[in-house]
C-alpha cells in the first residue's frame, strides 16, 4: 500500500464506514465532542478560515424545535439519535483573520470586506471543516449521518442568525444492528483523475 495510515484506521475512517440511520442509546458526551473538534479544527482551509460553527440539539424541546424542519425521511432518526449537530457558516469569519492568519493580517480588509465574497469563501470553507468533522466522528469510534433534507431557512430562523448559512445537520452516534444501507457503487480511479 502507499498509504502511510495503517490499514485498519483506513477502514475506520473510509473503507468500513458507512452513513449510520439508526443508532444505539450510547450518549455522545461534550468530552467526545471536544476531542473530535480538537482534533479536525487542524485540517487546511484558505487563508487559515475557520467558519464553521456547530450546534449541538441536545435538550429534548430543542430537538422537537429541529424535527419540525425536517424532511419526513429524517424526522425520525434525528428524534431518537443519541446527538444532533447543526453545522453552519459564519459569514463574518472574516473578523477572526488577523488571530487566525497572522502572516496577512491585512486580508480581512483586503480581501474580505465585501458580504457576497464572505458568503462564498464561508461556504466553501465551512464545508471542508464539515467534512472534517465527519472523518473526526468516525475516528472517535461513532457514526455520523448528515443530512440535507431539512428546511434550512426554517434552521436558520429557529436557530441561527441572519450571519450564520446551515450547511448540514448531523445525527452522531454509537450505529445501531441496522445502522447502514448496502455500500453504493463509487467512481473508479480512472473516472475522475485526468493527468494534463
Amino acid at each position: 500500500m502507499s498509504l502511510a495510515l495503517d490499514p485498519a484506521a483506513q477502514d475506520l475512517l473510509f473503507r468500513e464506514a458507512h452513513t449510520a440511520n439508526t443508532f444505539t442509546d450510547e450518549p455522545v458526551t461534550d468530552e467526545q465532542v471536544q476531542a473530535i473538534y480538537d482534533l479536525v479544527k487542524f485540517g487546511p482551509t484558505a487563508f487559515n478560515q475557520t467558519p464553521l460553527r456547530i450546534t449541538l440539539v441536545r435538550s429534548a424541546e430543542a430537538r422537537e424545535r429541529l424535527v419540525q424542519h425536517m424532511g419526513d425521511g429524517n424526522k425520525a432518526k434525528t428524534s431518537t439519535a443519541p446527538l444532533v449537530a447543526i453545522l453552519s457558516a459564519d459569514n463574518e469569519f472574516h473578523e477572526e483573520l488577523p488571530t487566525l492568519f497572522p502572516a496577512f493580517p491585512q486580508a480581512k480588509d483586503m480581501i474580505f470586506a465585501e458580504r457576497a465574497t464572505r458568503e462564498g469563501a464561508a461556504g466553501m470553507n465551512a464545508a471542508l471543516q464539515a467534512a472534517y468533522f465527519i472523518v473526526g466522528i468516525r475516528a472517535a469510534g461513532l457514526a455520523a449521518g448528515p443530512m440535507s433534507g431539512v428546511d434550512f431557512e426554517g434552521v436558520r430562523k429557529e436557530f441561527l442568525d441572519d450571519d450564520h448559512t446551515p450547511l448540514m445537520v448531523i445525527n452522531i452516534g454509537k450505529p445501531g444492528t441496522d445502522a447502514f444501507y448496502p455500500r453504493s457503487p463509487r467512481l473508479a480511479y480512472d473516472d475522475v483523475v485526468t493527468t494534463v
